[in-house]
């Protein structure tokens, strides 16, 4: 390598380093900005009602102004962020996984999975026989989407090749029976039953217990710490299926890790909300355009460990131009 050369790689290396940088404040600012914009809204959901209620009379032991601001909305605005966290986490692995920008739990029939085993369970009268019984409605929509997602995943296998064409394909097939046996269900059953199965398929943030929501809680944060540790080999999919194989990644065990994990969370969070949509399909788009479309982003450099080398990003850049590649990325 001639001095030019090595001027010139420096000079590259330099301004990688000082994009890499200006990225990461961008990506800092916006964090801090997202998150003090959750803070802010969840305040506002516990603050403003129907009812009046005063935060300081709360504080001071007042009972109904403590039941109205704790024990009321409260819940509700955690359960809130909770369903929006997860629901977002899973469509972004979904639309990088599959490299559609259209791909979501409700397109791929997690949801729709998750909504009939709740239906099943709410048709037979497991939602209002006995407390147990009730507590077997959040089991029945995490086994459905369990479910769904194996038979999305057997579909898309039968046709030769797990693609991410054919996976969405199979996932919107999927999503359309279950959708019709949802509404063959609500025929079947009493008006009263088909009320009930009628508000869950709509959505809903009711108040939830806090066992249901603590059990929520753990099941979406359990599903979202693989997706995020899954998240630099999402970058390298980015690539293409065969780059990233070559570069060591096993996409088939990738997707399974990825859509089982998302079926965990979403069918947790169906199972306290009922059906919704659109949250997983457009805030992942609204994110990657403040934060760019590195799926490693704050959360995930938190959990991760420091490079080995201890390098700079111009330095790891220059490292991997000279060197053989040894890492695998599995």
């Amino acid at each position: 390598m001639t001095s030019a050369d090595a001027e010139r790689l420096d000079q590259i290396t330099a301004r990688v380093s000082e994009a890499s940088r200006a990225a990461a404040r961008r990506r800092r600012i916006t964090l801090a900005g997202c998150a003090l914009a959750l803070v802010a809204a969840m305040l506002l959901a516990v603050l403003y009602g129907s009812e009046h209620a005063s935060l300081s009379a709360a504080l001071q032991g007042a009972p109904l102004d403590r039941v109205i601001l704790f024990e009321l909305r409260l819940p509700r605005a955690l359960l809130a962020a909770l369903a929006g966290a997860g629901l977002a986490a899973v469509g972004c692995a979904f639309q990088a996984l599959l490299e559609n920008p259209l791909a979501e739990p409700f397109v791929l029939g997690v949801s729709g999975g998750a909504a009939v085993g709740a239906s099943v369970a709410i048709a037979i009268g497991l939602g209002t026989a006995t407390v147990a019984g009730a507590a077997l409605v959040p089991v029945a929509a995490l086994a459905g989407g369990l479910g769904a997602t194996w038979l999305v995943y057997a579909v898309a296998r039968r046709s030769g090749q797990s693609s991410g064409t054919s996976i969405l394909l199979a996932g919107v097939m999927v999503n359309s029976v279950a959708s019709a046996l949802v509404t063959f269900l609500k025929v079947l059953v009493s008006p009263s039953r088909a009320q009930q199965l009628l508000r869950w398929l709509v959505g809903y943030v009711d108040l939830p217990s806090t066992a249901g929501l603590i059990a929520g809680a753990v099941y979406v944060g359990a599903g979202c710490a693989v997706l995020v540790a899954d998240a630099g080999r999402l970058n390298l999919l980015a690539l293409g299926a065969d780059e990233a194989a070559t570069l060591g990644v096993d996409v088939r065990r990738l997707s399974r890790r990825i859509f089982l994990a998302s079926s965990v969370v979403v069918g947790a969070i169906v199972s306290l909300t009922g059906l919704i949509g659109f949250v997983g399909l457009v805030v992942p788009h609204a994110l990657r355009r403040l934060m760019g479309s590195d799926h490693r982003g704050p959360p995930a450099s938190l959990l991760a460990a420091p490079p080995r080398d201890g390098l700079r990003p111009g330095a790891r850049l220059r490292s991997a131009c000279w060197a053989p590649r040894s890492r695998s990325a599995r």
